[in-house]
């Protein structure tokens, strides 16, 4: 067995596992939280998880990297999107942890800590998930 082989059959595990971790940072800070953690915080790691799925809606084999072929404009707008989805639920995760540090009365700054590892984590599954799969 290749390497490309053991990698088709274990970064399915890999990414599943990942993605595990970074839904487990979060409900530990849900949980560990002392106040109610308002919606808001959901929506990164909900809107990273979208992310996560649109990636691996596409298929690695179909994408055309002709400079010269119009190609499937459609994947690659799909991607966009996606990778657009996937920075912006970064940035708000980092936004909140940062809004987080500053106000003393909401969640603490663990919460908004487990927020950057959630999206972070859930991204990095989606991209592992990605590139282990190629049929």
């Amino acid at each position: 067995m290749d390497l490309g082989e053991l990698w088709a059959i274990f970064g399915p595990g890999v990414a599943g596992a990942v993605f595990g971790t970074g839904w487990w940072f979060w409900v530990d800070a849900v949980v560990c939280s002392s106040v109610n953690v308002s919606f808001v915080h959901y929506l990164p790691g909900i809107f990273a998880s979208l992310a996560a799925v649109m990636f691996n809606c596409v298929k690695k084999d179909d994408i055309d990297y002709s400079p010269y072929d119009d190609g499937e404009w459609r994947l690659k707008l799909w991607l966009f999107v996606a990778y657009v989805v996937s920075f912006v639920s970064l940035a708000a995760s980092v936004g909140l942890l940062i809004q987080d540090s500053l106000v003393k009365s909401g969640p603490s700054v663990w919460t908004g800590t487990a927020g950057v590892l959630q999206c972070v984590f859930v991204l990095i599954s989606g991209l592992i998930y990605w590139t282990s799969h190629s049929e």
